[in-house]
């Protein structure tokens, strides 16, 4: 897969993606969100392991350029949809639709986590029994009042995974 020219886009580490996808088990015929997408190495990995359908989601122009690349690379293109929003301020524009798992991956340290769970709850994209993963710095733990219940939460050097509910 296509990587990032420049380091305002950080790729989700190997061990960290396979730890995600060994905890969250069986995802084949899910629908999924790529918050933050940025090379969309998660949603892609989704793709493969029987999601049904992807939808990408960054801000970055060189972001939205290497996710459709790599779409394109691998093969997942049909089932995926590449959009380019803020987030959170933009993420109504797809309450319309709802997703089995979303991923959330904001850069580190800019208080983007928080505001995109509550952002995720309030606009009821997520499906019952739905889950969300976050990806973020241990210096931006999740609030209680994020509006998504935290089930489990493991941390990978400088990262933190946490997995919320509805």
């Amino acid at each position: 897969m296509a990587g990032p020219k420049s380091d305002k886009i950080r790729p989700a580490l190997d061990k960290v993606k396979q730890a995600i996808f060994n905890i969250l088990g069986n995802i084949e015929g899910c629908r999924v969100l790529d918050l933050f997408a940025g090379t969309g190495s998660i949603g892609i990995e989704a793709l493969s392991r029987g999601a049904v359908h992807a939808v990408f989601v960054d801000g970055d122009p060189e972001a939205i350029r290497l996710i459709r690349k790599n779409l394109q690379q691998t093969g997942f293109d049909d089932p995926a949809r590449v959009l380019r929003l803020q987030i959170p301020s933009e993420l109504k524009r797809i309450r319309h639709s709802t997703f089995d798992l979303i991923f959330i991956d904001p850069p580190y340290d800019r208080n983007l986590v928080n505001p995109t769970i509550r952002a995720v709850a309030r606009e009821k994209i997520l499906a019952p029994r739905g889950t969300v993963v976050v990806e973020h710095s241990p210096r931006e733990p999740i609030a209680d009042d994020a509006g998504l219940t935290l089930v489990d939460q493991r941390k990978y050097g400088q990262t933190v995974i946490s997995f919320l509910k509805g």
